[in-house]
């Protein structure tokens, strides 16, 4: 991956998962990467495990101030902003529309949906007068298909998806590669939180069926390489068998 040799990559919910996979494989590639969440203790670890590519930055995704000084930061640090992954996202909370208290399905919509405005938003206006980089966002099936207790989740994803959208239909011609991805489900915590609600089909799921968080950094990886610009505009899905054999995922 020449292309992001010396790049500089923003990703959000770093401190693990997809996120953190993410961080250490776009690391051994030769990018900076610069770790945003808000837990600043397991970033911080992460980023002194990867050495001195890494910038760890606490960060709440759903506040556009703090995402746009995280920004600022990055650019200080390294010289610019070439990437940014959009995956923080939270599934909580777990829960019929008739009972989910409001101010936590709210905060869902914050973090699941500004998050990713708040992220696209900071970085435009750079990449714009660069002519240059890459906004992906971390998509979900539940984008595009009601769950039943996830309507917050749903919401936010169909949301952010929508977003993709038009921030390619606005900046295809100045450069800009926008795109995202629907990994499906990943073994990560998340999907711990989801079998231990016991409510609809996901979490019933054996825990075998769920891809190694490795398989969507591998995704997001290549996505950041011009093999993949047939997709610009478009979200990929880890579930179709020949885009997985393009990115050499078994």
């Amino acid at each position: 991956m020449q292309e992001l040799a010396g790049k500089t990559v923003i990703i959000t919910g770093a401190s693990r998962g997809i996120g953190a996979a993410t961080a250490r494989l776009f690391a051994q590639s030769g990018s900076n990467v610069v770790l945003l969440a808000r837990s600043g203790d397991e970033i911080g670890a992460l980023a002194a495990e990867i050495g001195p590519q890494a910038l760890a930055i606490t960060c709440d995704v759903s506040r556009y101030q703090a995402v746009e000084q995280a920004v600022a930061q990055a650019i200080a640090h390294f010289g610019s902003v070439d990437v940014l992954i959009n995956n923080a996202g939270v599934i909580e909370p777990i829960a019929h529309l008739a009972n989910v208290d409001p101010a936590q399905w709210a905060k869902a919509i914050e973090v699941n949906l500004t998050g990713v405005f708040n992220g696209m938003r900071a970085v435009l206006q750079h990449m714009r007068a660069a002519g240059q980089g890459t906004i992906i966002t971390v998509s979900s099936g539940a984008a595009h298909s009601p769950i039943e207790a996830w309507s917050h989740y749903c919401s936010s994803k169909a949301g952010a998806a929508m977003l993709t959208q038009c921030a390619h239909l606005e900046n295809a011609g100045r450069g800009l590669r926008i795109m995202g991805l629907s990994p499906g489900t990943v073994a990560t915590d998340m999907q711990r939180n989801i079998k231990a609600s016991g409510i609809n089909p996901v979490s019933q799921l054996d825990w075998d069926v769920h891809i190694p968080a490795d398989w969507p950094a591998k995704a997001l990886l290549w996505m950041c390489s011009s093999d993949a610009n047939d997709w610009l505009g478009e979200e990929i899905t880890l579930r179709d068998e020949e885009i997985r054999q393009r990115i050499g995922l078994s």
